[in-house]
């Protein structure tokens, strides 16, 4: 179900920054709508203080009163939030001159971005609440669907002359508002969001414990978003809203192949805290190798898929001579999210075990050297440096993280089927070389599509590679 409302939240997505963005917005403003969502996002984790991850680790050693955890995170986490506007208003002229030169028209929605900010923070913590009871599918349907069917509809209002472009991004608010209601009315419905103040029958220890842990992990989940957001931001301060536009296209068609892993993800989660809960190590690392296997196998189906239509895709965006610009930015980006899905729950497993403080200074490392990449390598190499830069850094987040738990817990993902995966990813990417070339980008991208299919079909099945997962789509088809 998580999968399903992920992908089909992929398809309007798609038709979104693909089309309807590019189509309505020039590029200036396209860049605006995407530098305010990403700046309020990257203010998420540090107004949540880790209580997603803290949330999810101590729910299971909660027999009852778990409505009055969900009333402390949500009123502490507002707390957060009014600790991060506090610091946000106090800093609000140099965030301005961050702007000032190459992006101006930011400035005058900064106030959108926190706004954003606080729906998304109560929204994390409502999701991670849900995770919990292994409700995740409902949430994802609010997260990943019904926001983009809501951005779809504010801006085609603009397109239609109904609204100007200051309501649009003034219409973000009601956007994640109404997503946030929308999560919020669900639990309600399941009987689990209740407002509960007897704080005073946690078990012993139990508050202090929880915050403790949210307040260590809370800098490496800031840090994990500033990985994903800060190329966003950093690429509108420093290039221009222009090249943010291109970039941010680019990002969303490399995104879709990591979409597997982040659904995946939502469900692990809970099972990897329960396993620690019981010391059940062998069967994190089953987790762990099961899943890396098959992430990977989908994914490179879905890198092979892109790349070979890279051309085609660029060919139904409005102004695509404008925004085939970022053609590399789609194949670095991809890359580096196929190394993300190799190593699998990494993060997950380093999050939820007793060496949770490593991951905390390892994740905030890598946020700091991201940051010096992209400073370095935007104004030499543009958005392909930003690209370069993530893709590095992600290459080497997670062979450290492999490494370490390799090194305290004897995990290890990766078998010889990870060999095999990969020889079919290579050989299905080279099927692009069998593509005829077509005048009709349609047609190219349906026959393309269907050679790529063919070969990669063809190689697992010489190489014996994903026989579960064929078998299951068998038995789904009978």
């Amino acid at each position: 179900q998580t999968t399903l409302f992920s992908y089909l939240g992929v398809v309007l997505g798609y038709i979104n920054v693909l089309w309807l963005y590019p189509y309505a917005l020039d590029t200036t403003q396209l860049g605006t709508f995407r530098t305010i969502q990403d700046l309020g996002l990257l203010l998420v984790p540090f107004a949540q203080l880790g209580l997603g991850h803290g949330i999810t680790r101590y729910f299971p050693k909660l027999e009852r009163n778990q409505s009055a955890l969900l009333t402390f995170s949500l009123l502490f986490s507002f707390f957060g939030f009014g600790v991060v506007a506090l610091l946000f208003f106090g800093l609000k002229q140099q965030i301005i001159s961050l702007f000032a030169s190459n992006s101006p028209e930011v400035i005058n929605f900064l106030g959108v971005a926190l706004l954003v900010a606080l729906f998304s923070v109560w929204s994390s913590v409502l999701d991670a609440f849900a995770r919990s009871f292994i409700k995740v599918g409902i949430p994802t349907f609010f997260r990943e669907v019904f926001l983009r069917l809501l951005s779809s509809i504010l801006v085609a209002l603009y397109l239609l002359k109904w609204i100007d472009f200051d309501q649009v991004m003034q219409g973000l608010v009601l956007v994640y508002g109404a997503s946030l209601v929308g999560v919020a009315v669900y639990l309600a419905w399941l009987g689990v969001f209740k407002l509960d103040f007897s704080w005073g029958q946690f078990p012993p220890g139990f508050k202090s414990s929880l915050l403790k842990y949210s307040l260590l992990t809370f800098l490496a989940t800031a840090a994990s978003t500033l990985i994903l957001k800060i190329d966003s931001v950093m690429i509108s301060s420093m290039l221009s809203l222009e090249a943010n536009a291109i970039y941010s296209i680019a990002f969303y068609m490399a995104l879709v192949i990591e979409l597997p892993r982040r659904a995946i993800s939502q469900v692990a989660m809970p099972l990897i805290a329960e396993h620690f809960a019981q010391q059940r190590i062998q069967e994190i690392n089953l987790l762990y190798r099961q899943l890396s296997n098959r992430q990977l196998y989908i994914c490179l189906l879905l890198f092979a898929l892109i790349w070979a239509n890279i051309d085609s895709i660029y060919h139904f965006v409005p102004n695509r001579e404008i925004y085939q610009t970022g053609k590399w930015v789609v194949f670095i980006i991809a890359l580096g999210k196929l190394v993300d899905v190799a190593f699998s729950l990494n993060s997950e497993i380093l999050v939820f075990s007793s060496y949770y403080r490593f991951n905390l200074i390892l994740t905030v490392s890598m946020s700091v050297l991201l940051v010096a990449a992209n400073y370095f390598l935007i104004p030499v190499l543009g958005i392909e440096g930003a690209a370069i830069g993530s893709a590095v850094v992600m290459l080497g987040y997670n062979g450290v993280k492999y490494a370490y738990l390799k090194w305290k817990l004897q995990l290890d993902p990766f078998s010889m089927e990870t060999l095999k995966i990969i020889a079919v990813g290579i050989i299905s990417v080279l099927g692009l070389y069998l593509s005829p070339n077509l005048n009709s980008p349609f047609l190219s991208l349906f026959i393309t599509s269907g050679i790529i299919i063919a070969v990669f079909v063809g190689s697992s099945a010489i190489l014996g590679v994903g026989k579960e997962e064929w078998a299951w789509l068998k038995n789904r088809g009978k």
